[in-house]
């Protein structure tokens, strides 16, 4: 993600000072997504570079928008335009899924606006003829009522369901199969609205109540978590001193779950494989207040750099970065109290924060991930010391890369045991922070 993206301009922002230029930018965002394989946050923040708070607020939901809920504007484009999306030239189909996007869902700005701005949009591509089009399917899109379109969808199977919640198809059969039918239903929904924004303290340097006080934004906390404040509006984070100073990091409460799991203590040796960019090593450090050692892995240079400037500006000293390679076990093995596994993962719990996730992620994609978790799984089941604790987290909702790898973990790996309370499992629906799966093993 980019360094400088605003946190916390959620759906909940204000209008727009200057609708237009946040329409052109969300344009130039879609374009880029949808004909370039450009990721939303990175184009929003290339092309939002002039833009006031206001504005980036309107386009950021504009964009971040209509990219998630692609799937169900194809559907209503290709019924009000009597033709296969594939069909229309890429430019226009970006115009129509923009316009479109704004009249369902946002209804702030008069409809004659949406469509006068939307045209002016698909003129600048040069295409002959495709602004007359878009004219045409958002009139008709007024003229039916942009509410009876939506009320013509249900959800009632999994393919209907794809469709109202704009989800790649094989991803609702896979929830309605391993979750169920209303909890699938319900997580899909949730996946379109707005995420929370969370903050982690670094108690470190500040604590909760001291920096909710000093934030600019109400905030509410979390019983479970100490060192958590959830915002109640917007807040540009890292132009605030008080990031600058290592007081807080943007976390969500979910990912601040996978330390407290693994229960830290100070002057212990631990293991973070998988580490950057550090928002899980550096709250183990503070768990730990900054006695012992952290040891960081991450193969990537940018990242692990990324990794070290993050515990730097967090004051986490007992952190040690290493480039290596997680899925190779270590020379030095069983030596270590506790480990942590938080491999890569398809990422299916963070919908809400990333936009355009849904669409990149394969079924095939699951189980190629799944096999590189397998063996970073093992590589820190050596590190493990006897009697020490490992905990294998993602940021996925997927039994492939949780219950039924963790299954496998123990069938292979004899001196482990889990946790009596079992895996904590969380979900945007039902617990309205990210989606993760967090298992507790006990080395015998």
């Amino acid at each position: 993600m980019a360094p400088h993206i605003y946190v916390g301009m959620s759906a909940k922002a204000g209008p727009a000072v200057n609708p237009a230029s946040a329409r052109v930018c969300a344009y130039a965002v879609l374009r880029r997504v949808f004909e370039q394989g450009a990721y939303a946050d990175r184009a929003l923040h290339a092309q939002a570079r002039d833009l006031d708070a206001r504005d980036r607020a309107l386009a950021m939901r504009l964009a971040y928008g209509a990219v998630q809920r692609s799937g169900t504007l194809d559907y209503l484009i290709e019924r009000l335009a009597q033709r296969p999306v594939a069909r229309l030239d890429p430019p226009v189909l970006a115009a129509l899924r923009l316009g479109l996007y704004e009249l369902l869902y946002l209804r702030g700005a008069p409809d004659r606006a949406v469509v006068a701005d939307t045209v002016e949009l698909a003129k600048t591509s040069g295409r002959r003829g495709g602004h007359g089009l878009v004219n045409a399917v958002l009139r008709r899109a007024i003229r039916e009522g942009t509410s009876a379109l939506l009320d013509g969808l249900d959800e009632r199977t999994p393919q209907h369901a794809a469709i109202m919640h704009s989800h790649p198809e094989w991803l609702a059969r896979l929830w309605w199969q391993e979750l169920g039918a209303e909890e699938a239903r319900a997580l899909m929904a949730a996946n379109n609205e707005p995420g929370e924004v969370a903050l982690r303290a670094n108690t470190l340097v500040s604590d909760a109540i001291s920096l909710a006080r000093e934030l600019p934004v109400s905030t509410h906390g979390d019983q479970k978590l100490a060192e958590a404040l959830v915002l109640d509006g917007p807040f540009d984070a890292h132009a605030s001193p008080l990031w600058a100073s290592g007081a807080f990091i943007a976390q969500s409460r979910a990912a601040m779950l996978v330390a407290r799991v693994l229960d830290p203590q100070p002057g212990e040796r631990v293991l973070d494989l998988c580490a950057a960019p550090g928002g899980k090593s550096t709250h183990l450090a503070a768990l730990m207040q900054g006695q012992g050692e952290v040891v960081a892995i991450e193969r990537n240079p940018r990242r692990a750099a990324e990794l070290q400037r993050t515990a730097r500006r967090l004051r986490a000293a007992n952190v040690r970065v290493e480039l290596a390679d997680a899925a190779i076990p270590r020379s030095q093995e069983a030596s270590f109290d506790r480990v942590l596994v938080d491999p890569p993962c398809s990422g299916l719990g963070t919908l809400q924060a990333r936009a355009d996730l849904r669409w990149r992620v394969t079924p095939e994609g699951i189980v190629e991930m799944a096999g590189v978790q397998a063996a970073i799984l093992a590589a820190g089941a050596r590190a493990v010391r006897p009697g020490g604790v490992l905990v294998y987290s993602t940021c996925t909702i997927s039994q492939a890369e949780n219950q039924r790898q963790i299954a496998a973990f123990l069938d292979s790996h004899p001196d482990f045991v889990l946790a009596s309370e079992g895996p904590v499992m969380t979900f945007p629906h039902r617990d309205h922070t990210a989606g993760f799966f967090i298992a507790r093993l006990h080395r015998s």
